[in-house]
């Protein structure tokens, strides 16, 4: 698969997320070519404040690897990381890191405390900002717009 299709399986994930009334938000691990874990946001499911859809993928990831270290692992998610969530998939080892929308209120990847770039992080994974963006945004906003 290719960079969108794994980005589209994020979407999907975060579609299913919308649905079960969780903040449209989907991520789906992946290494040699292969998804070893997707996850939606389930913070309201589980009444869990970890429960992203980062932090739920990365422990699918390691638990399904035998491994904390996801090292030769791809993460895409379609939201801009938080700083919980930045933390997580720097302590993995993700290896890069491809995210849809941007997110200038929560976000700390390209926004807020820019987490990779601490000096305190010890491990910067690559980043590819915008990776299915529109489509991203699309789904938070609509998802809001309804909640209004």
């Amino acid at each position: 698969m290719t960079a969108p299709s794994f980005m589209d399986l994020a979407l999907k994930a975060a579609q299913n997320a919308g649905k079960s009334g969780e903040v449209p938000i989907g991520c789906v691990v992946v290494r040699e070519n292969e998804v070893i874990a997707s996850a939606g946001n389930r913070t309201l499911t589980d009444r869990d404040p970890t429960a992203h859809a980062e932090v739920l993928a990365l422990r699918a990831a390691a638990k399904a690897l035998g491994s904390e270290r996801l090292t030769d692992c791809d993460l895409y998610v379609t939201l801009e990381p938080c700083a919980m969530c930045a933390g997580a998939i720097s302590f993995a080892r993700i290896r890069r890191l491809y995210y849809g929308a941007s997110d200038p209120k929560g976000g700390a990847v390209d926004s807020g405390v820019r987490f990779f770039a601490s000096p305190t992080c010890h491990h910067r994974p690559e980043v590819y900002p915008s990776v299915g963006e529109r489509e991203a945004a699309t789904l938070l906003r609509d998802f809001f717009k309804a909640r209004r």
